[in-house]
C-alpha cells in the first residue's frame, strides 16, 4: 500500500547515529564512518516493495556515479527496518543477495529494532534524508517523479540535483516533494507515533 506522511524529519535536523550491521560483510557501520565525506545520503529501503523495485538500478547507478564524480566524497548507506516476520523477503539474507544483485558499492544495513528508522521518522520505502557537510538535513524528497506503472523514465533528478547543490555550497531549494512508497513495515505494537497520526493519506 502506498502511502505519504505529514510529520517529516525537519530540515536542519542533525543526523541521526546508528550502529547497525551491513548485510553483506556482517560489520558494524556508524555515523562517524562517513566523517570525512561532504554530504551523506540515507536511503530506507525494502527489498519486496515494488516502488523500490521500480528504481533499484538507479539507486546502485547513484552510488557509482558518485563515487566516481567526487573522488568518493559522497556518502551513501541503505537501511532495511520491515519486520522480518511478517515480510521474510526482507531478511538480511534476502537483503544481502539483494545487494549482490544490483552490485551496491554502499553499505546495506539491518535495522533489527526499527529504532534507527523511527529516530529518521523514516515513514516508508524508498525514503531519501540527505544531509550536508555539517550533517544537517537538507534534503528529505523523491528521487524523481517516477512510479511504477506511470510511465515516466527513472532519472533520480530530484535526489540528484540536491547532492549537486550540496557538494557545490549552494542552498538546497525548501520546495521538496515528499517520497512515496510502501509503508515500513513496523512489528506489531511498535509502530511510532507519527505512523498513527491521522493526517497520514493512502
Amino acid at each position: 500500500m502506498a502511502k505519504t506522511f505529514s510529520t517529516m524529519l525537519p530540515l536542519g535536523t542533525l543526523a541521526p547515529d546508528f550502529h547497525l550491521p551491513d548485510v553483506v560483510s556482517g560489520k558494524t557501520t556508524s555515523l562517524a564512518d562517513f566523517a570525512n565525506k561532504k554530504a551523506l545520503l540515507v536511503i530506507f529501503l525494502s527489498r519486496h516493495c515494488p516502488y523500490v523495485q521500480h528504481i533499484k538500478f538507479e539507486l546502485a547507478q547513484l552510488g557509482k556515479d558518485y563515487a566516481q564524480r567526487t573522488h568518493n566524497n559522497v556518502g551513501i548507506v541503505a537501511i532495511s527496518a520491515n519486520d522480518v516476520n511478517a515480510h521474510p523477503d526482507d531478511s538480511p539474507s534476502y537483503l544481502k543477495a539483494f545487494a549482490q544483485e544490483l552490485d551496491l558499492n554502499y553499505p546495506l544495513l539491518f535495522d533489527e529494532t526499527q529504532a534507527t528508522a523511527k529516530s529518521f521518522f523514516a515513514a516508508c520505502t524508498p525514503d531519501f534524508f540527505l544531509f550536508d557537510a555539517n550533517r544537517r538535513l537538507v534534503y528529505r524528497g523523491q528521487l524523481d517523479d517516477s512510479r511504477p506503472q506511470n510511465g515516466i523514465p527513472v532519472t533520480g533528478k530530484d535526489l540528484r540535483a540536491a547532492i549537486e547543490a550540496v557538494l557545490a555550497d549552494r542552498s538546497v531549494t525548501w520546495e521538496q516533494k515528499p517520497s512515496i512508497g510502501c509503508n515500513i513495515k513496523w512489528k506489531p505494537g511498535n509502530e511510532p507515533a507519527y505512523y498513527k497520526n491521522p493526517a497520514i493519506a493512502v
